[in-house]
């Protein structure tokens, strides 16, 4: 199904794991998609893998903490296509430690990806997505936001944010025709996740508080994200939209 067919997309931390997954699902779905991956080599790895299968994408360097690195992103999006249909806002990072040993720097990393990234390209791409008529953001927020876990005060805290933002945006940009929700992926098996979903006790007690049972793939989300960013969600703004096998709704 080429539901966006001849849309252009940008997705931001799209280098690997769950991003990887969401441009190439928008990209089979008929979109241009742009890489933004702080990573070079990744963000033209992923453009490669689509072009190869028949889409359209283009890699781009971009560390979304920077903003000469996110304005030259859009100056690339304006001169290749002079407006951009959707923005999903997927780069995100973690440091695990408990709170009150949380240095000042981590939280300021851990912040300036998470919130400010997303609030830099929102706000700087909103020339390019009031030009579609028909925009949409999706934000990728956590079921983190609103449940806590040890030694993810600060992912929590930031997703949490970007949930009210998400809000907020929907009705600030409602008037131009752009769309904002966010999806809340629950526990996906990606690189991030990988390394604590092997520890045997961790991952069996994720998996007794789902009640599928199981852990979510990237793909999963992903065929969320293309349905919000299409026409079959013309009427869905400000949403929050848990993926997550049931977990959140049990806990």
């Amino acid at each position: 199904m080429r539901c966006l067919e001849g849309r252009v997309a940008l997705v931001s931390g799209a280098g690997n794991g769950l991003g990887r997954a969401i441009a190439k699902a928008l990209a089979s779905s008929g979109a241009h998609v742009h890489i933004a991956e702080v990573d070079a080599v990744a963000a033209s790895r992923v453009a490669a893998e689509i072009c190869e299968e028949g889409g359209a994408a283009t890699g781009h360097a971009v560390d979304v903490t920077l903003g000469q690195d996110v304005a030259a992103l859009l100056r690339a999006v304006d001169v290749a296509h002079g407006r951009l249909d959707i923005l999903v806002n997927n780069a995100g990072m973690n440091v695990r430690a408990d709170f009150r040993h949380l240095s000042e720097a981590d939280w300021n990393t851990i912040r300036e990806v998470n919130l400010d990234g997303v609030v830099r390209l929102a706000r700087g791409s909103f020339e390019l997505l009031r030009r579609s008529g028909n925009a949409s953001i999706v934000n990728v927020a956590s079921i983190l936001a609103e449940h806590g876990m040890r030694q993810l005060v600060a992912y929590s805290t930031t997703k949490g944010a970007v949930i009210a933002l998400t809000k907020a945006l929907s009705v600030e940009y409602a008037g131009f025709g752009i769309r904002v929700n966010a999806v809340c992926p629950g526990f996906v098996e990606t690189a991030m996740t990988a390394r604590v979903l092997r520890i045997p006790a961790f991952s069996k007690a994720l998996v007794d508080k789902t009640p599928m049972r199981r852990f979510g793939r990237p793909e999963e989300i992903a065929a969320v994200v293309v349905f919000l960013s299409s026409d079959a969600a013309s009427f869905v703004t400000g949403a929050t939209l848990a993926v997550d096998g049931g977990m959140s709704a049990q806990l």
